[in-house]
């Protein structure tokens, strides 16, 4: 039995246990009924093809309720969606139906600045985007200075969600920054303090370690995404940057990967993204039709993806 079969059977028997099938009617000549388009596609057929599991196990996941198209719940086998506009979800994690997307991790070096095209003629991203048929564009940016996860896609309205300071998608960087670092220091980060450009806080910061040399090492986690907020804000309280790397953006997580290296996302890590896009889209069409409950709305979180080792 090859390694497919078996995790087939296994996946099977964990998956949904007590899930009796009734299969009479579920592969017809083509499933398509009235009201159907000609571009329509078998659900299960389309999760597969996005990579969730086998045609067998996804059928499975269908009859267990644990499949959603569009927000609602559906679990009879044989029914159709269109891969183009239909919103499917697993367990509430988004799935990418569209095959033409990528999604690409990279290590971004210091001295690479974030873009397609730099007018100056410094090293910029197009040396890594060559190595990919498909066009293209960094999701949000990095200084030159600084090192680090950045996204490269294709996808125009995840990007467009995932830059957006108005959804504010959840960084951390790891700072070595001048002196000794005390916990009030860490304390007036996170109560806030005034930039030029107004006031800001952090979401969390701790200390790695002791100080060595003169530096100390300090992990920030922040919404913001205006422009070298981290060295303006370890600058205003003593303790200028001198190396700067973004760990984490969103649910992704750099894990081992080289600098200057890439790699495509996961299953699981696209799942996420797509899922927070969706999560605040769904919030901002909730927020026009209903300012004042916006105003009083928790905000959204994906689930976060399995930590890279690559």
């Amino acid at each position: 039995m090859s390694d497919r079969q078996s995790a087939d059977r296994r996946a099977d028997r964990d998956l949904v246990p007590d899930v009796v099938i009734d299969w009479s009617g579920a592969d017809t000549a083509s499933n398509q009924r009235a009201g159907d388009s000609a571009t329509s596609e078998r659900l299960q057929k389309v999760l597969a093809a996005a990579g969730v599991a086998s045609r067998r196990v996804c059928e499975n996941l269908i009859v267990a309720g644990r499949v959603t198209v569009n927000g609602e719940v559906v679990t009879e086998l044989g029914s159709r969606v269109e891969p183009a506009t239909d919103l499917v979800a697993v367990d509430g994690v988004a799935i990418q139906l569209d095959t033409t997307k990528r999604y690409i991790m990279l290590n971004k070096p210091t001295g690479v600045v974030s873009s397609m095209a730099d007018e100056n003629g410094r090293r910029d991203l197009r040396e890594f985007a060559r190595e990919y048929d498909e066009r293209l564009f960094n999701v949000g940016r990095l200084d030159g200075e600084t090192s680090g996860l950045l996204l490269l896609t294709n996808d125009g309205p995840l990007a467009n969600v995932l830059a957006h300071p108005r959804y504010g998608v959840e960084k951390t960087y790891i700072a070595k920054v001048t002196g000794s670092v005390q916990a009030s220091t860490l304390r007036t980060l996170k109560e806030g303090i005034e930039l030029d450009d107004g006031p800001i806080a952090v979401d969390a910061a701790r200390v790695l370690g002791a100080p060595s040399q003169g530096h100390s090492m300090v992990e920030l986690t922040l919404h913001s995404g205006r422009n070298r907020i981290v060295r303006r804000m370890m600058a205003a309280v003593g303790h200028p940057v001198v190396e700067l790397v973004r760990r984490q953006f969103g649910p992704l997580h750099l894990g081992t990967l080289a600098s200057g290296q890439m790699r495509e996302l996961t299953d699981a890590e696209r799942g996420a993204l797509l899922t927070i896009a969706r999560q605040h889209e769904q919030a901002g069409t909730a927020a026009a039709e209903n300012p004042a409950a916006a105003d009083t709305a928790a905000p959204t979180r994906a689930p976060r993806a399995p930590r890279s080792t690559s």
